[in-house]
Protein backbone atom coordinates (compact mmCIF):
# COMPACT_ATOMS: atom_id res chain seq x y z
CA UNK A 1 0.00 0.00 0.00
CA UNK A 2 1.51 3.54 -0.96
CA UNK A 3 0.83 6.17 2.04
CA UNK A 4 -0.97 9.15 1.12
CA UNK A 5 1.15 11.99 0.45
CA UNK A 6 2.99 14.00 3.25
CA UNK A 7 2.24 10.86 5.35
CA UNK A 8 5.23 8.33 5.60
CA UNK A 9 5.39 4.70 6.20
CA UNK A 10 6.60 5.34 9.93
CA UNK A 11 3.80 7.49 10.41
CA UNK A 12 1.50 5.00 9.41
CA UNK A 13 3.03 1.81 10.73
CA UNK A 14 2.92 3.93 14.27
CA UNK A 15 -0.87 4.81 13.90
CA UNK A 16 -1.82 0.84 13.46
CA UNK A 17 0.79 0.65 16.17
CA UNK A 18 -1.06 2.62 18.45
CA UNK A 19 -4.84 1.04 17.74
CA UNK A 20 -2.93 -2.19 18.48
CA UNK A 21 -2.14 -0.85 22.05
CA UNK A 22 -5.30 0.70 22.47
CA UNK A 23 -7.23 -2.87 21.51
CA UNK A 24 -4.48 -5.48 23.26
CA UNK A 25 -6.05 -5.17 26.68
CA UNK A 26 -9.45 -5.63 25.64
CA UNK A 27 -7.61 -8.58 23.50
CA UNK A 28 -6.44 -10.05 26.58
CA UNK A 29 -9.67 -9.69 28.55
CA UNK A 30 -11.01 -12.22 25.27
CA UNK A 31 -8.32 -14.46 25.95
CA UNK A 32 -8.92 -15.10 29.64
CA UNK A 33 -12.39 -16.11 28.60
CA UNK A 34 -14.56 -13.35 30.73
CA UNK A 35 -18.25 -14.14 29.25
CA UNK A 36 -19.11 -11.27 27.17
CA UNK A 37 -23.15 -12.27 27.76
CA UNK A 38 -22.64 -11.41 31.39
CA UNK A 39 -21.22 -7.99 31.33
CA UNK A 40 -23.91 -7.08 29.04
CA UNK A 41 -26.12 -8.45 31.75
CA UNK A 42 -24.66 -6.89 34.64
CA UNK A 43 -24.63 -2.85 32.84
CA UNK A 44 -28.37 -3.84 32.02
CA UNK A 45 -28.98 -4.29 35.83
CA UNK A 46 -26.77 -1.28 36.74
CA UNK A 47 -28.49 1.35 34.31
CA UNK A 48 -32.24 -0.19 35.49
CA UNK A 49 -30.95 0.47 39.46
CA UNK A 50 -29.22 3.93 38.61
CA UNK A 51 -32.65 5.02 37.00
CA UNK A 52 -35.18 4.10 39.64
CA UNK A 53 -33.09 5.38 42.35
CA UNK A 54 -32.06 8.30 44.10
CA UNK A 55 -29.09 8.76 41.26
CA UNK A 56 -31.92 8.76 39.18
CA UNK A 57 -30.41 12.57 38.02
CA UNK A 58 -27.48 12.28 37.73
CA UNK A 59 -27.90 8.69 35.51
CA UNK A 60 -30.12 11.33 32.85
CA UNK A 61 -26.90 14.04 32.92
CA UNK A 62 -24.63 11.41 32.16
CA UNK A 63 -26.36 10.01 29.35
CA UNK A 64 -26.62 13.93 28.30
CA UNK A 65 -23.00 14.79 28.80
CA UNK A 66 -21.64 16.88 25.22
CA UNK A 67 -18.65 14.51 23.31
CA UNK A 68 -16.18 16.67 22.21
CA UNK A 69 -13.28 15.72 20.42
CA UNK A 70 -11.74 19.26 18.23
CA UNK A 71 -9.41 19.38 16.02
CA UNK A 72 -8.94 23.44 15.73
CA UNK A 73 -13.05 24.19 15.49
CA UNK A 74 -13.98 20.56 13.63
CA UNK A 75 -15.31 18.66 16.17
CA UNK A 76 -15.30 15.03 14.70
CA UNK A 77 -18.45 13.85 16.51
CA UNK A 78 -20.74 16.52 16.26
CA UNK A 79 -24.31 16.84 14.20
CA UNK A 80 -26.20 19.91 12.77
CA UNK A 81 -23.43 21.89 14.89
CA UNK A 82 -24.24 20.46 18.11
CA UNK A 83 -22.49 18.50 19.82
CA UNK A 84 -23.36 14.66 20.36
CA UNK A 85 -24.50 13.99 23.60
CA UNK A 86 -23.13 10.19 25.26
CA UNK A 87 -26.54 8.56 24.30
CA UNK A 88 -25.87 10.00 21.05
CA UNK A 89 -21.75 9.18 20.24
CA UNK A 90 -22.95 5.24 21.63
CA UNK A 91 -26.21 4.81 19.59
CA UNK A 92 -24.92 6.92 16.73
CA UNK A 93 -20.86 6.20 16.09
CA UNK A 94 -20.02 3.33 18.59
CA UNK A 95 -22.89 1.48 17.30
CA UNK A 96 -21.73 1.83 14.24
CA UNK A 97 -18.14 0.03 15.11
CA UNK A 98 -20.68 -2.83 16.00
CA UNK A 99 -22.56 -2.79 12.54
CA UNK A 100 -19.12 -2.80 10.94
CA UNK A 101 -18.40 -6.00 12.71
CA UNK A 102 -21.90 -7.82 11.99
CA UNK A 103 -21.14 -6.82 8.25
CA UNK A 104 -17.83 -8.08 8.18
CA UNK A 105 -19.33 -11.30 9.71
CA UNK A 106 -22.08 -11.42 7.14
CA UNK A 107 -19.70 -11.35 3.89
CA UNK A 108 -17.75 -14.02 5.25
CA UNK A 109 -21.18 -15.93 6.25
CA UNK A 110 -22.04 -15.21 2.35
CA UNK A 111 -18.65 -15.76 0.38
CA UNK A 112 -17.80 -18.92 3.03
CA UNK A 113 -19.67 -19.50 5.44
CA UNK A 114 -23.65 -21.36 5.79
CA UNK A 115 -24.99 -18.52 3.57
CA UNK A 116 -22.62 -19.17 0.49
CA UNK A 117 -25.08 -21.55 -1.18
CA UNK A 118 -28.58 -21.78 -1.75
CA UNK A 119 -28.75 -25.25 -0.28
CA UNK A 120 -27.16 -24.57 3.18
CA UNK A 121 -29.19 -21.01 3.27
CA UNK A 122 -32.33 -21.51 2.44
CA UNK A 123 -33.39 -22.90 5.03
CA UNK A 124 -32.10 -20.30 7.60
CA UNK A 125 -33.51 -17.42 5.07
CA UNK A 126 -36.92 -19.40 5.43
CA UNK A 127 -36.66 -18.86 9.67
CA UNK A 128 -34.91 -15.88 9.42
CA UNK A 129 -38.02 -14.67 7.13
CA UNK A 130 -41.31 -15.59 9.53
CA UNK A 131 -39.20 -14.55 12.07
CA UNK A 132 -39.49 -11.02 10.63
CA UNK A 133 -42.85 -11.13 9.29
CA UNK A 134 -44.61 -12.49 12.23
CA UNK A 135 -43.91 -10.76 14.90
CA UNK A 136 -44.50 -7.52 13.34
CA UNK A 137 -47.86 -8.67 12.69
CA UNK A 138 -48.28 -9.69 16.44
CA UNK A 139 -46.52 -6.10 17.37
CA UNK A 140 -49.61 -4.50 14.79
CA UNK A 141 -52.40 -6.54 16.64
CA UNK A 142 -51.99 -4.69 19.70
CA UNK A 143 -50.82 -1.31 18.54
CA UNK A 144 -51.57 -0.57 14.98
CA UNK A 145 -51.96 2.86 15.17
CA UNK A 146 -50.90 6.22 17.01
CA UNK A 147 -47.15 7.22 17.23
CA UNK A 148 -47.06 3.66 19.11
CA UNK A 149 -47.05 1.66 15.28
CA UNK A 150 -43.70 3.35 14.95
CA UNK A 151 -42.18 0.78 16.77
CA UNK A 152 -43.38 -2.41 14.59
CA UNK A 153 -40.13 -3.26 13.99
CA UNK A 154 -38.67 -3.63 17.26
CA UNK A 155 -39.38 -7.06 17.81
CA UNK A 156 -38.03 -8.41 14.62
CA UNK A 157 -34.29 -8.69 15.80
CA UNK A 158 -32.50 -11.57 17.71
CA UNK A 159 -29.67 -10.90 19.93
CA UNK A 160 -27.17 -13.26 18.16
CA UNK A 161 -24.83 -12.96 21.16
CA UNK A 162 -27.39 -13.70 23.83
CA UNK A 163 -29.27 -16.82 22.32
CA UNK A 164 -25.89 -18.24 21.74
CA UNK A 165 -25.10 -18.29 25.47
CA UNK A 166 -28.16 -19.21 26.54
CA UNK A 167 -27.98 -22.41 24.22
CA UNK A 168 -24.08 -23.06 25.46
CA UNK A 169 -25.44 -23.38 28.75
CA UNK A 170 -26.59 -26.61 27.80
CA UNK A 171 -23.50 -27.99 26.72
CA UNK A 172 -22.03 -30.35 24.87
CA UNK A 173 -25.24 -31.86 24.45
CA UNK A 174 -26.18 -29.13 21.59
CA UNK A 175 -25.64 -30.68 18.47
CA UNK A 176 -23.49 -28.00 15.62
CA UNK A 177 -25.88 -28.25 13.22
CA UNK A 178 -28.22 -26.64 16.05
CA UNK A 179 -25.45 -23.80 16.82
CA UNK A 180 -24.89 -23.40 13.06
CA UNK A 181 -29.01 -22.97 12.15
CA UNK A 182 -29.18 -20.10 15.33
CA UNK A 183 -25.69 -18.54 14.17
CA UNK A 184 -27.03 -18.18 10.32
CA UNK A 185 -30.66 -17.34 11.13
CA UNK A 186 -29.73 -14.41 13.42
CA UNK A 187 -26.99 -13.12 10.19
CA UNK A 188 -29.67 -12.95 7.79
CA UNK A 189 -32.23 -11.40 10.98
CA UNK A 190 -29.27 -9.20 11.28
CA UNK A 191 -29.77 -8.30 6.97
CA UNK A 192 -33.29 -7.86 7.46
CA UNK A 193 -32.55 -5.26 10.57
CA UNK A 194 -30.30 -2.99 8.49
CA UNK A 195 -32.24 -3.04 5.78
CA UNK A 196 -35.28 -1.95 7.92
CA UNK A 197 -33.20 0.86 9.85
CA UNK A 198 -32.05 2.01 5.87
CA UNK A 199 -35.79 2.21 4.64
CA UNK A 200 -37.60 3.66 7.74
CA UNK A 201 -35.04 5.08 10.11
CA UNK A 202 -33.33 7.68 7.87
CA UNK A 203 -33.92 11.17 7.68
CA UNK A 204 -34.42 13.97 5.23
CA UNK A 205 -31.37 12.65 2.43
CA UNK A 206 -28.75 15.25 1.46
CA UNK A 207 -27.67 14.31 -1.50
CA UNK A 208 -23.94 15.90 -1.65
CA UNK A 209 -22.48 14.37 0.84
CA UNK A 210 -24.19 10.82 0.17
CA UNK A 211 -22.79 11.20 -3.59
CA UNK A 212 -18.96 11.28 -1.76
CA UNK A 213 -19.45 8.50 0.23
CA UNK A 214 -20.66 7.05 -2.01
CA UNK A 215 -17.84 7.69 -4.62
CA UNK A 216 -15.59 6.97 -1.30
CA UNK A 217 -16.90 3.73 -0.98
CA UNK A 218 -15.73 2.95 -4.49
CA UNK A 219 -12.44 3.74 -3.86
CA UNK A 220 -12.59 1.48 -0.93
CA UNK A 221 -13.59 -1.28 -3.01
CA UNK A 222 -11.46 -0.83 -6.08
CA UNK A 223 -8.41 -0.54 -3.68
CA UNK A 224 -9.25 -3.70 -2.31
CA UNK A 225 -9.16 -5.31 -4.86
CA UNK A 226 -6.14 -3.79 -6.07
CA UNK A 227 -4.21 -5.63 -3.17
CA UNK A 228 -4.49 -2.48 -0.50
CA UNK A 229 -4.69 -4.63 3.09
CA UNK A 230 -3.50 -2.30 5.39
CA UNK A 231 -6.19 -2.18 8.26
CA UNK A 232 -5.58 1.39 8.93
CA UNK A 233 -6.54 2.55 4.88
CA UNK A 234 -10.24 1.32 5.83
CA UNK A 235 -10.36 2.49 9.42
CA UNK A 236 -9.66 5.56 8.09
CA UNK A 237 -11.58 5.80 4.99
CA UNK A 238 -14.45 3.97 7.01
CA UNK A 239 -14.70 7.25 9.70
CA UNK A 240 -15.00 9.41 6.94
CA UNK A 241 -17.99 7.63 4.97
CA UNK A 242 -19.41 7.32 8.16
CA UNK A 243 -19.12 11.47 9.18
CA UNK A 244 -20.74 11.45 5.57
CA UNK A 245 -23.69 9.52 6.35
CA UNK A 246 -24.19 11.62 9.80
CA UNK A 247 -24.64 14.45 7.48
CA UNK A 248 -26.74 12.81 4.32
CA UNK A 249 -29.40 12.15 6.40
CA UNK A 250 -28.55 8.24 6.44
CA UNK A 251 -28.54 6.12 9.47
CA UNK A 252 -24.73 6.14 10.11
CA UNK A 253 -24.35 3.06 11.54
CA UNK A 254 -25.24 1.80 7.60
CA UNK A 255 -21.88 2.95 6.99
CA UNK A 256 -20.21 0.51 8.70
CA UNK A 257 -22.10 -2.53 6.95
CA UNK A 258 -21.39 -0.76 3.60
CA UNK A 259 -17.50 -0.48 4.78
CA UNK A 260 -17.01 -3.47 5.72
CA UNK A 261 -18.10 -5.24 2.37
CA UNK A 262 -15.52 -3.52 1.09
CA UNK A 263 -13.11 -5.45 3.16
CA UNK A 264 -10.72 -8.25 1.08
CA UNK A 265 -11.45 -11.61 2.17
CA UNK A 266 -8.52 -13.27 0.47
CA UNK A 267 -4.92 -13.08 2.33
CA UNK A 268 -1.84 -12.19 0.58
CA UNK A 269 -0.25 -15.20 0.89
CA UNK A 270 -2.16 -18.81 0.71
CA UNK A 271 -1.43 -21.04 3.94
CA UNK A 272 -0.06 -23.65 1.90
CA UNK A 273 2.40 -21.67 0.51
CA UNK A 274 3.27 -19.74 4.26
CA UNK A 275 4.03 -23.42 5.17
CA UNK A 276 6.38 -23.51 2.62
CA UNK A 277 8.27 -20.36 2.93
CA UNK A 278 8.31 -20.85 7.21
CA UNK A 279 10.20 -23.86 6.22
CA UNK A 280 13.01 -21.99 4.57
CA UNK A 281 12.81 -19.50 7.25
CA UNK A 282 13.27 -21.31 9.73
CA UNK A 283 16.60 -23.75 8.21
CA UNK A 284 17.93 -19.94 8.09
CA UNK A 285 17.83 -19.30 11.72
CA UNK A 286 20.86 -20.63 13.74
CA UNK A 287 20.47 -21.74 16.97
CA UNK A 288 24.45 -21.67 17.44
CA UNK A 289 24.66 -17.83 17.04
CA UNK A 290 22.57 -16.54 20.01
CA UNK A 291 24.63 -14.96 22.36
CA UNK A 292 22.81 -15.69 25.65
CA UNK A 293 23.19 -16.04 29.55
CA UNK A 294 20.58 -16.11 32.40
CA UNK A 295 20.02 -12.05 32.08
CA UNK A 296 20.20 -11.47 28.40
CA UNK A 297 20.04 -12.66 24.76
CA UNK A 298 21.40 -11.20 21.48
CA UNK A 299 20.21 -12.15 18.29
CA UNK A 300 22.56 -11.55 15.20
CA UNK A 301 21.31 -9.12 12.62
CA UNK A 302 20.41 -11.98 10.00
CA UNK A 303 18.54 -13.78 12.95
CA UNK A 304 16.47 -10.75 13.76
CA UNK A 305 15.27 -10.04 9.56
CA UNK A 306 14.33 -13.70 9.56
CA UNK A 307 12.07 -13.25 12.70
CA UNK A 308 10.75 -10.08 11.01
CA UNK A 309 10.08 -11.62 7.68
CA UNK A 310 8.06 -14.52 9.36
CA UNK A 311 6.12 -11.92 11.56
CA UNK A 312 5.86 -10.31 7.92
CA UNK A 313 4.32 -13.20 6.45
CA UNK A 314 1.96 -14.32 9.40
CA UNK A 315 0.55 -11.27 8.75
CA UNK A 316 -0.42 -11.57 5.18
CA UNK A 317 -1.44 -14.93 5.84
CA UNK A 318 -4.71 -13.61 7.44
CA UNK A 319 -6.91 -11.72 5.38
CA UNK A 320 -7.64 -8.41 6.19
CA UNK A 321 -11.85 -8.92 7.02
CA UNK A 322 -10.53 -11.48 9.70
CA UNK A 323 -8.02 -9.48 10.87
CA UNK A 324 -9.73 -6.47 11.35
CA UNK A 325 -12.71 -8.47 12.85
CA UNK A 326 -10.64 -10.52 15.30
CA UNK A 327 -8.79 -7.02 16.73
CA UNK A 328 -12.70 -5.66 16.89
CA UNK A 329 -14.73 -8.25 18.61
CA UNK A 330 -13.04 -7.66 22.35
CA UNK A 331 -13.50 -3.83 21.42
CA UNK A 332 -17.21 -4.57 20.59
CA UNK A 333 -17.87 -7.43 23.45
CA UNK A 334 -16.08 -5.95 26.50
CA UNK A 335 -16.98 -1.91 25.82
CA UNK A 336 -19.24 -1.14 22.91
CA UNK A 337 -22.37 -3.43 23.96
CA UNK A 338 -21.85 -2.86 27.82
CA UNK A 339 -21.74 0.56 26.87
CA UNK A 340 -24.96 0.55 25.15
CA UNK A 341 -26.90 -0.99 27.26
CA UNK A 342 -26.01 1.21 30.17
CA UNK A 343 -26.81 4.26 28.47
CA UNK A 344 -30.05 2.77 26.77
CA UNK A 345 -31.32 -0.03 29.28
CA UNK A 346 -32.63 2.29 31.99
CA UNK A 347 -36.21 2.03 32.52
CA UNK A 348 -37.97 3.96 34.90
CA UNK A 349 -40.46 1.39 36.66
CA UNK A 350 -42.07 4.49 38.58
CA UNK A 351 -43.19 6.28 34.88
CA UNK A 352 -45.05 2.88 33.63
CA UNK A 353 -48.85 2.87 34.73
CA UNK A 354 -50.82 -0.13 34.88
CA UNK A 355 -52.60 0.71 31.77
CA UNK A 356 -50.09 1.17 29.58
CA UNK A 357 -48.69 -2.27 30.16
CA UNK A 358 -51.60 -3.67 27.71
CA UNK A 359 -49.72 -0.83 24.79
CA UNK A 360 -46.44 -1.10 24.20
CA UNK A 361 -44.69 -3.32 25.90
CA UNK A 362 -47.33 -6.27 25.39
CA UNK A 363 -47.25 -5.55 21.95
CA UNK A 364 -42.94 -6.13 22.34
CA UNK A 365 -43.53 -8.83 24.47
CA UNK A 366 -46.15 -10.88 21.98
CA UNK A 367 -44.10 -10.36 19.34
CA UNK A 368 -40.91 -11.49 20.57
CA UNK A 369 -42.35 -14.74 22.52
CA UNK A 370 -45.01 -15.76 20.54
CA UNK A 371 -44.28 -13.79 16.58
CA UNK A 372 -40.52 -15.01 16.85
CA UNK A 373 -41.53 -18.47 18.16
CA UNK A 374 -44.66 -18.78 15.65
CA UNK A 375 -42.71 -17.40 13.00
CA UNK A 376 -39.77 -19.32 13.05
CA UNK A 377 -41.07 -22.52 13.78
CA UNK A 378 -43.69 -22.60 11.64
CA UNK A 379 -41.90 -21.42 8.24
CA UNK A 380 -39.35 -23.75 8.68
CA UNK A 381 -41.39 -26.52 9.34
CA UNK A 382 -44.00 -26.12 6.63
CA UNK A 383 -41.16 -26.02 4.04
CA UNK A 384 -39.17 -29.15 5.64
CA UNK A 385 -42.65 -30.49 5.38
CA UNK A 386 -43.11 -29.92 1.76
CA UNK A 387 -39.46 -30.98 1.24
CA UNK A 388 -38.52 -28.25 -0.13
CA UNK A 389 -35.59 -28.05 2.75
CA UNK A 390 -34.46 -31.06 5.14
CA UNK A 391 -34.31 -30.77 8.96
CA UNK A 392 -30.77 -30.10 9.81
CA UNK A 393 -29.21 -33.24 11.67
CA UNK A 394 -29.56 -33.58 14.99
CA UNK A 395 -32.36 -31.40 15.18
CA UNK A 396 -35.99 -32.72 14.89
CA UNK A 397 -39.60 -30.46 15.58
CA UNK A 398 -39.00 -30.33 19.25
CA UNK A 399 -35.49 -29.18 19.65
CA UNK A 400 -36.68 -26.39 16.69
CA UNK A 401 -39.28 -25.13 18.64
CA UNK A 402 -36.68 -24.31 21.66
CA UNK A 403 -34.51 -22.72 18.99
CA UNK A 404 -37.41 -20.68 17.69
CA UNK A 405 -38.10 -19.35 21.32
CA UNK A 406 -33.95 -18.43 21.64
CA UNK A 407 -35.25 -15.97 18.20
CA UNK A 408 -36.98 -14.06 20.52
CA UNK A 409 -34.06 -13.01 22.86
CA UNK A 410 -33.99 -9.69 20.87
CA UNK A 411 -31.92 -7.53 23.68
CA UNK A 412 -29.55 -5.39 21.70
CA UNK A 413 -30.83 -4.99 18.32
CA UNK A 414 -34.37 -4.36 19.62
CA UNK A 415 -33.52 -1.43 21.83
CA UNK A 416 -31.32 0.00 19.26
CA UNK A 417 -34.40 0.55 16.49
CA UNK A 418 -36.47 1.17 20.00
CA UNK A 419 -34.35 3.89 20.36
CA UNK A 420 -34.94 4.90 16.24
CA UNK A 421 -38.71 4.32 16.72
CA UNK A 422 -39.35 6.48 19.70
CA UNK A 423 -36.25 8.28 20.38
CA UNK A 424 -37.40 11.69 20.81
CA UNK A 425 -37.13 14.67 23.66
CA UNK A 426 -40.69 14.79 23.84
CA UNK A 427 -42.43 13.42 26.88
CA UNK A 428 -44.53 11.12 24.42
CA UNK A 429 -41.34 9.76 23.22
CA UNK A 430 -39.56 9.50 26.35
CA UNK A 431 -42.47 7.04 27.94
CA UNK A 432 -43.04 5.12 24.59
CA UNK A 433 -39.23 4.43 24.81
CA UNK A 434 -39.98 3.36 27.84
CA UNK A 435 -42.06 1.32 27.54
CA UNK A 436 -40.54 -0.20 24.59
CA UNK A 437 -37.75 -1.12 26.94
CA UNK A 438 -39.77 -3.06 29.46
CA UNK A 439 -41.16 -5.18 26.69
CA UNK A 440 -37.56 -5.98 24.96
CA UNK A 441 -36.54 -7.38 29.09
CA UNK A 442 -39.40 -9.19 29.69
CA UNK A 443 -39.73 -10.16 25.84
CA UNK A 444 -35.97 -11.50 25.73
CA UNK A 445 -36.32 -13.14 29.20
CA UNK A 446 -39.15 -14.89 28.93
CA UNK A 447 -38.29 -16.25 25.14
CA UNK A 448 -34.58 -17.15 26.61
CA UNK A 449 -35.36 -19.12 29.88
CA UNK A 450 -38.96 -20.79 28.08
CA UNK A 451 -36.17 -21.93 24.77
CA UNK A 452 -33.30 -23.27 27.13
CA UNK A 453 -36.31 -25.06 29.72
CA UNK A 454 -37.42 -26.68 26.40
CA UNK A 455 -34.37 -27.16 25.00
CA UNK A 456 -33.10 -29.07 28.02
CA UNK A 457 -35.83 -31.20 28.67
CA UNK A 458 -35.93 -32.29 24.71
CA UNK A 459 -32.31 -32.78 23.90
CA UNK A 460 -30.38 -36.46 24.82
CA UNK A 461 -28.49 -36.27 28.32
CA UNK A 462 -25.72 -36.95 26.21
Amino acid sequence: MHPPNGVSPHNLFFMDRTIHVILKPLRRFAIQKTNASLLLFMATVIAMILANSPWEGTYHQLLSFPINLQAWTFNFFSHQGEPMSMLAFVNDALMAVFFFVIGLEIKQEILIGELCSVRKALLPVIAACGGMIVPVLFYILVCSSGPEARGAAIPMATDIAFALAVLGLLGKRVPLSMRIFLTALAVVDDIGGIIIIALFYSGEIASVPLLISIAILALLYVGGKLGIHNSLFYYVAGFIVWLLFLESGVHPTIAGVLVAFTVPARPVVKLDDFTCDMTGYLDMLDYTEVKQSKQAAVLTPTQIQVLNNIHSLADKTISPLQSIADKLHPLVNYLILPLFAFVNAGVTFGNIQPQTLLNVPLAVLAGLFVGKTVGIFSFSYLFVKSGIVSMPTGMSKRTLLGVSMLGGIGFTVALFIANLSFGSDTPVGIDLLNQAKLGVFSGSFISGLCGYLLLKKMLPKE
